[in-house]
């Protein structure tokens, strides 16, 4: 695949990711899969993996300012 950005070649790896699900939370979630390019370090997030992401953002505690998951595929 290639990079929407710069045109480069895209790879499969694994980074940490914060996600802001609201003005007082955060969710951080760590070994995330994604695309990402190796010139200008642009990601993508796959489909199926952000099905996913939806699904434990559905577990988290509404209460906590900050959480930290991690991503078990």
């Amino acid at each position: 695949m290639k990079c929407t950005v710069c045109g480069a070649r895209m790879s499969s790896t694994t980074t940490d990711l914060p996600f802001k699900l609201s003005e007082e939370r955060i969710v951080i979630l760590k070994q995330l899969p994604v695309l990402q390019c190796t010139s200008c370090r642009e990601y993508l997030i796959e489909d199926i993996v952000m099905a996913r992401i939806e699904t434990l953002f559905g577990r988290t505690d509404s209460t906590a300012e900050l959480e930290v998951l991690r991503y078990a595929a």
